[in-house]
């Protein structure tokens, strides 16, 4: 086949075919058969917004065709196929233990399933079914499980999000394409595959998750939920095995860490350890919520009733040199309570595969780092506590919200203007300038009123702030060597680890720990 890139096609007509066979300068009846490979949107210019195609394309004459066009957007469609090899010359005499169901944990155990390890994966939280409920009932009670909630459970963190795929990561061994095929095949929407912004949506990442349970159990794999790893048990600086809900001893050569950047009590057992962890900049900030359709009509102009919910991406440098940027956008989403421990409030967006509600949120976000809280492993954890301390009295135990008028004011909000804000979970008025060291609120404002410029009206004095986004991503690094180990036979891993960013680079990083561990380690 022929891979053919930077086909332009305009939204309003459905002529790629047409388009296809231009850019070879063939006949359309010479096209045997075409696969996008990826689709994107060039909205430049409002008045002629285009789809950008990918595709691979089934001709006759083939070489013909190739030796007579000499554009670089037109060469031999490459071999994307993701292949592995097991070298290890050590045999398990137990079964490889996975702390997480996490994207990360997930597909560690998937391959590991896959080429026979039959691993064992160990959950603190609920099975899918049976956390939504939990977490239904806490967005309508505040009863808080802090087993089984928005970031604890079956699936992580991501099956209350967005369900983002997109990575800036390169991927030259196809990682990332394999787990999307695997999406696919679990019930993700086959326009992942293609989409330069591919999502699934936290209603369809249910079901996949489950699905994706299913297979591994299937290929050998085993789950206990409720399973909490209180323990490691160690000897001679290598792993033996661990101590689950603090009596259950499983021994294991093989322990990988997917516990997500939420697994506090997990990092201060592995700092009594000795597991050598340092702190990590990270960033923290507030949600903001605006309609929709404003932010539709300013991406896509006219053409927003076509096209449907669109994304920004946002970035600015403050006089002070410290960075603010919008993170984890969620188009037509909601805001939700994604708190996980007692007298704690932080909050995290979600949308629905359909993105069609009321408002579009994204994070706003102030990077922080060991500069601002000190270089012990657990001060970047003490910190976000810190905030999500305040949070949580400022809010009375319910999201705090403000509109951005108030917030620059430093005045509580009494009533709602035009936006109403679109929550999981309840909240209260309150000043978040409350929350916040002075440079943090400082920095928030000045960078909402940049992106102004940028999108109009982003900083209008009736958006809605929603606190505390605390938690964009692991505050700590667990150190690992060159073959992936913090210590012998234990694989830290995934965001927890410091080590990725979202569901994709997750879901890379336990191929990449599985890549490690059958170099190493082969089956008994």
């Amino acid at each position: 086949m022929i891979r053919v890139r930077n086909i332009n096609v305009s939204i309003t007509s459905n002529n790629l075919i047409d388009k296809i066979s231009n850019k070879l300068k063939i006949d359309k009846k010479d096209i045997l058969k075409y696969n996008i490979v990826k689709k994107s949107i060039d909205a430049r210019r409002k008045n002629n917004i285009l789809f950008v195609y990918e595709v691979d394309v089934e001709l006759l004459n083939e070489d013909k065709i190739l030796k007579s066009n000499k554009s670089k957007d037109i060469f031999i469609t490459p071999n994307l196929k993701y292949k592995y090899n097991i070298t290890g010359n050590i045999t398990l005499n137990n079964r490889p233990i996975i702390v997480g169901s996490g994207p990360t944990g997930l597909f560690c155990a998937y391959f590991l399933a896959e080429a026979g390890y039959k691993p064992i994966i160990l959950e603190r939280g609920d099975k899918v079914d049976a956390r939504v409920k939990k977490v239904e009932e806490f967005f309508n009670t505040n009863k808080l499980d802090i087993n089984s909630n928005v970031v604890f459970g079956e699936g992580g963190a991501g099956t209350f999000s967005d369900g983002k795929l997109n990575t800036l990561v390169k991927d030259k061994l196809n990682r990332s394409r394999r787990i999307f095929e695997i999406f696919v095949e679990c019930g993700a929407p086959k326009e992942i595959m293609y989409d330069a912004h591919p999502h699934i949506g936290t209603d369809i990442l249910r079901k996949v998750v489950v699905n994706l349970r299913n297979k591994i159990i299937d290929m050998g794999g085993e789950f206990r939920f409720k399973s909490t790893v209180t323990d490691l048990i160690i000897s001679n600086n290598k792993i033996c095995g661990v101590i689950v809900n603090n009596k259950e001893k499983i021994e294991s050569d093989v322990v990988v860490l997917a516990i997500g950047h939420s697994a506090r009590d997990t990092f201060y057992m592995l700092k009594d350890k000795n597991i050598l962890m340092r702190a990590k900049p990270f960033a923290v900030g507030v949600r903001i919520e605006h309609p929709r359709e404003m932010i539709d009509s300013f991406q896509y102009g006219k053409f927003a009733s076509i096209l449907g919910p669109s994304s920004y991406k946002l970035t600015y440098k403050t006089k002070t040199g410290r960075g603010v940027y919008s993170f984890c956008m969620c188009p037509g989403g909601f805001v939700v309570n994604a708190s996980s421990e007692e007298g704690y409030l932080s909050i995290n967006g979600m949308s629905n595969y359909k993105r069609d509600e009321r408002n579009s949120n994204s994070a706003i976000i102030v990077t922080v780092g060991p500069k601002d809280f000190g270089q012990d492993p657990m001060a970047g954890l003490e910190f976000q506590r810190e905030l999500e301390r305040k949070a949580y009295i400022a809010g009375h135990g319910l999201i705090p919200v403000q509109l951005y008028k108030d917030f620059c004011k430093k005045k509580v909000s009494t009533k709602f203007l035009d936006i109403y804000p679109n929550t999981k979970g309840s909240y209260n008025f309150a000043d978040l300038n409350e929350i916040f060291p002075n440079y943090i609120s400082d920095s928030l404002k000045e960078g909402i009123d940049a992106f102004s410029h940028k999108i109009k009206d982003f900083n209008r004095k009736d958006a809605v702030l929603l606190g505390v986004e605390s938690r964009t991503s692991s505050p700590v690094i667990i150190v690992r060597n060159e073959f992936g180990e913090a210590i012998t036979g234990l694989y830290p891993a995934g965001e927890g680890a410091g080590y990725a960013g979202g569901i994709t680079t997750s879901a890379m990083d336990g191929v990449k720990t599985f890549e490690n561990i059958i170099k190493k380690y082969k089956t008994n």
